[in-house]
């Protein structure tokens, strides 16, 4: 039997998709943010170097974030994908079930347990009180 969890159950796997897609929105957002920005001060006249220049190198930042999210929800992919391919183990079935048979019920009455002539503090073996004395000094 295999030691290792389900892809279904591995927090490595979910961890790699939940930052996968927070790196892809990240990355959208910056770019977005950005070249909205420079269009809006381009179109109006109020551009200065500061908006063109290191704007543009902002949108660039936001779409390799973009590039690097989508690189790993691929790889993601690719881990669920071959997490399919690793072998089960095979069920061994220990003994057929004969379903023609009615001989054995499927519910039998519950059995009360058999009383005895001895109470349990008959039953019990008697505690030595020199033993318990040694043991409370």
């Amino acid at each position: 039997m295999s030691t290792r969890p389900r892809l279904i159950r591995s927090i490595p796997f979910w961890g790699l998709v939940v930052v996968s897609l927070a790196t892809i929105a990240g990355g959208w957002y910056i770019t977005t943010d950005k070249l909205g920005s420079m269009t809006t001060t381009l179109t109006d006249g109020s551009a200065t170097g500061v908006d063109v220049y290191v704007g543009q190198s902002i949108a660039q930042l936001g779409s390799i974030l973009i590039g690097a999210g989508v690189i790993g929800v691929l790889l993601a992919f690719g881990v669920a994908a071959l997490s399919t391919l690793r072998p089960h183990p095979a069920v061994e079935v220990v003994e057929p079930i004969d379903w023609t048979s009615e001989s054995e019920t499927a519910a039998e009455e519950p059995q009360a347990p058999k009383a005895t002539d001895a109470t349990p503090a008959e039953t019990a073996e008697p505690v030595e009180t020199e033993a318990e004395a040694s043991v409370a000094r």
